[in-house]
C-alpha cells in the first residue's frame, strides 16, 4: 500500500480553530470588538499576516466583521434569531409570555444543573457578583425600579448559563436575553402588586438556586430552578385572573 502524504496545516487555519473556539464557548461575544491585530498575533505566538488570513477567512464565514479604520469584531448576528421584529411580536403577546416561561422551565433547570456539576471558581466568582447584585436589588429602600431588578435577574440567570459550560445552552440563553430580561420586567410588574411575600419568595428562591450551585448539587439546582418559575407562573396566573375579575366588575357596573 502506498501512503498518501500528509499534508500540513496552514497556520492560518489553526488561529481560526482558535477564534472559532473563544466564540462557541462565549469568550467572545457578539459584537465584541477583538484587540489590535498586533496584540492579538503577539497573543496567539504568530505573524500577522497569518492572523490576518485567518481574519478574513471568519469574516468570509459571517463570524467576524471589519469597520474601516474602526478595527474588527464578532458579527452581532451570532444568535440573533431571538431580535426585532420578532421580540417585539412576542413580547406583547400574553400567551407567548407563557410560553416563554415554560421554555426557561427546562432551559434553564439544565444550566442550573450543569453549572453545579461544571463551574470552576472563575465561574463561581462571576455568578456570586450577578447574585450579589440582584439582592442589592432585593434589598434597596425606596421604590422598586422594575427596570434595574429585572437586568439584575436576567443578568444572574445568564451567569448560571455561561457556568454551565454547554455552548448550545449558553448561545440559546444569550439569544433570548433581551426578550429574557422583558420578559422579567413585565413579570415583576405583573407579581408585586400581589404583596411583599412574593418578592421575598422569589429572594429566598434565588438564594437557594445560588446556593445549590456553589455547593455542587445539581439535582437540587435544577429542582429549584423549576420550583421558582412556576412560582413566577402561578402568580402571574392569580393576578391575571384578578385582573379578569376586576374587568368583569367593572363592566358590570357600567350596565346596571
Amino acid at each position: 500500500m502506498r501512503a498518501v502524504p500528509l499534508q500540513q496545516r496552514r497556520l492560518s487555519d489553526e488561529i481560526v480553530e482558535r477564534l472559532e473556539t473563544l466564540i462557541l464557548e462565549g469568550s467572545l461575544k457578539p459584537g465584541e470588538r477583538l484587540p489590535a491585530e498586533r496584540t492579538l498575533a503577539a497573543e496567539f505566538g504568530v505573524s500577522r499576516p497569518s492572523l490576518r488570513e485567518a481574519l478574513q477567512k471568519l469574516a468570509a464565514r459571517g463570524l467576524l466583521v471589519s469597520r474601516q479604520g474602526g478595527g474588527t469584531f464578532v458579527s452581532a448576528e451570532i444568535g440573533s434569531s431571538f431580535r426585532d421584529p420578532l421580540l417585539a411580536l412576542l413580547g406583547s403577546n400574553p400567551e407567548a409570555q407563557r410560553d416563554l416561561l415554560e421554555f426557561r422551565h427546562t432551559l434553564e433547570g439544565a444550566c442550573a444543573y450543569y453549572a453545579a456539576l461544571r463551574a470552576t471558581e472563575l465561574d463561581q466568582q462571576r455568578l456570586r457578583a450577578a447574585y450579589e447584585a440582584l439582592i442589592a436589588c432585593y434589598a434597596g429602600e425606596g421604590r422598586i425600579n422594575r427596570v434595574r431588578e429585572g437586568e439584575a435577574d436576567a443578568h444572574f440567570h445568564l451567569a448560571i448559563a455561561e457556568a454551565s459550560h454547554n455552548a448550545v445552552l449558553l448561545h440559546t440563553i444569550r439569544s433570548l436575553f433581551a426578550m429574557l430580561k422583558r420578559s422579567v420586567v413585565t413579570n415583576i410588574g405583573g407579581m408585586y402588586p400581589q404583596g411583599t411575600e412574593v418578592r421575598d419568595t422569589l429572594m429566598r428562591q434565588h438564594t437557594e438556586l445560588y446556593q445549590a450551585i456553589i455547593e455542587r448539587r445539581a439535582e437540587a439546582a435544577r429542582e429549584i430552578s423549576g420550583r421558582h418559575l412556576l412560582f413566577v407562573q402561578e402568580v402571574l396566573g392569580e393576578a391575571q385572573d384578578e385582573a379578569q375579575r376586576e374587568a368583569r366588575a367593572r363592566r358590570r357596573q357600567a350596565s346596571s
